[in-house]
């Protein structure tokens, strides 16, 4: 989520001139900053409008000379309902969505660093590379790695089902961005075969996806997934939800009727249909209530199956896997609507019979939980069916399936708002990037800086991410069926057995499959 104008690079415009680089497209010049070479909005696909409108990503177009690589790409339109007004993105217009941003401690082709390739979060819906709180200058400096954050189509653009349009558009744009690594990280010091995909939230649902999909096998050697969504649509829910979309603005889910539209205009589109989904609970499920009309498609070939599914029978065996959650997870969107603290036995007792599994889960979670208040099992029931378990079920699945998976959970509190929102969704962000003040870590660290105890947390989340991406160990045992030890993210961190047992012992027998049309 962004809130703020993107700041200027740290030691302003360069006098003098910053590194070169070619790429298959062209060559780039960037900046020194900080002990870096960075370089912003580099082309790795062409700008899909016009006649590539809702297309599988072309190469980039090529340029003569040397192009400027200050300024970050503009954002894919989007959807910015989850930020409570109008257009937040004070940032350039135009149709180049599809550009990458890279930091490196030096372009040396004799470097071989390891890479590590971010995919932002934002509910399929929004998200911009150029974000203040994804600066990875901390990341590549500390971990001595170069860092490269991308662009996807996001909302109507990337995700909605259209008729005559590829399925899953937002991740096909992921998997050219992995291929532009591959083709040209050599040359600004990377390793292409040291490769490490990491996201949080939808970008963790994008990391669990390209794992299983033929398009992006050999593009990377190591997957870090940060809060894994369990939200995964079927073909004909996809389509059911696409042709309301497509409703919104009186229009046929079509390439031909939608590209009428300017792209910008059609996000009216996600924004219309969202408030309105809890409406459709009865058609839509469990995909209803969480107002975001866009997922991951299963639609049998971009996307085969679930993850789930295909790691447990051994895609990826070959990939190492880092994959957590936090404590509190659901409490960020309690907070959002301004609802913590008022939840009743009402409203928990219909979260728990919609979202528990099993015909008797919302009696299991009362047995699980009986001291829990009508709040704290509503928060519980949507954490864990939401984002824990779906991540818990993706390191066992992996390791089913023959791979190697580490398991983590964060369970300090974000120390803004008197430390109401606890270890919430999205908390690991600044902690991993080292952004107090920037998007959401300006809500998580609200009136606070940084305490020595953060600082510490958030050196050892670089320390732990760049060691697995260079040996595939971040520095705790791998997860097992019979110890399940995983890393505790805490003031005092430690590694023990999984520490929400209760949770993982209601879900033992479910299966994340992709959400029905009812």
């Amino acid at each position: 989520m962004t809130t703020t104008e993107p700041r200027p690079p740290a030691d302003g415009p360069s006098e003098q001139p910053g590194p070169v680089v070619r790429t298959t497209a062209g060559a780039v010049r960037g900046r020194r900053e900080e002990g870096l070479a960075v370089f912003r909005g580099i082309p790795f696909a062409a700008p899909p409008v016009g006649e590539a409108r809702f297309r599988a990503p072309r190469p980039a177009l090529p340029w003569d000379g040397v192009r400027e690589a200050y300024a970050f790409g503009p954002p894919p339109p989007q959807d910015l309902g989850l930020t409570g007004g109008p257009s937040l993105f004070h940032v350039p217009d135009g149709d180049d969505w599809l550009t990458v941003n890279v930091w490196t401690p030096d372009p040396d082709p004799a470097a071989r660093r390891p890479v590590m390739v971010w995919i932002y979060g934002g509910a399929y819906k929004l998200g911009h590379a150029g974000s203040p709180g994804y600066d990875a200058r901390h990341i590549a400096a500390d971990g001595d790695v170069v860092v490269v954050t991308l662009n996807y189509r996001v909302g109507m653009e990337g995700f909605a089902h259209i008729e005559g349009a590829p399925a899953n558009r937002g991740l096909l744009d992921q998997v050219a961005a992995l291929e532009w690594v591959r083709d040209n990280i050599a040359a600004f010091g990377g390793d292409p075969e040291q490769v490490t995909v990491f996201g949080e939230s939808a970008g963790a649902g994008s990391v669990a996806s390209l794992l299983v999909m033929d398009r992006a096998a050999g593009l990377f050697r190591r997957a870090i997934a940060q809060s894994v969504p369990g939200t995964f649509f079927s073909a004909a829910l996809a389509r059911d939800i696409g042709t309301a979309l497509a409703a919104e603005v009186g229009l046929r889910p079509t390439v031909a009727d939608l590209s009428s539209v300017e792209p910008r205009r059609l996000t009216a589109a996600g924004e219309a249909l969202g408030p309105k989904m809890p409406q459709h609970l009865d058609r839509w499920g469990r995909a209803a209530p969480t107002v975001t009309p866009f997922s991951p498609v299963v639609d049998g070939e971009v996307l085969p199956v679930t993850p789930w599914q295909a790691l447990a029978s051994g895609a990826a065996q070959d990939v190492d896997l880092l994959v957590g959650h936090n404590r509190d997870e659901y409490r960020l969107f309690v907070a959002l609507a301004g609802q913590l603290g008022q939840i009743d036995d009402e409203r928990a007792g219909a979260a728990l019979r919609l979202f528990a599994p099993g015909p008797d889960g919302a009696a299991a979670y009362r047995a699980a939980y009986p001291g829990a208040s009508p709040g704290e099992l509503y928060e519980r029931v949507q954490t864990d069916w939401l984002f824990a378990m779906p991540s818990l079920h993706l390191a066992e699945a992996h390791r089913a399936g023959g791979g190697s998976a580490h398991v983590y959970e964060l369970t300090w509190p974000a120390p803004g708002n008197g430390g109401a929102l606890g270890a919430c969704h999205g908390l690991d962000i600044p902690l991993l990037f080292g952004t107090y003040g920037a998007d959401l870590g300006a809500l998580l660290f609200a009136g606070t800086e940084p305490s020595a105890e953060a600082l510490a947390l958030s050196a050892r989340f670089r320390s732990s991410w760049t060691a697995f991406a260079r040996t595939g160990d971040p520095g705790w045992p791998a997860y097992d069926d019979q110890r399940r030890l995983v890393q505790v993210l805490d003031a005092e961190p430690v590694v023990t057995a999984y520490p929400e047992e209760a949770a993982r012992r209601l879900w033992q027998e479910h299966d994340f499959e992709a959400l029905p049309l009812l």
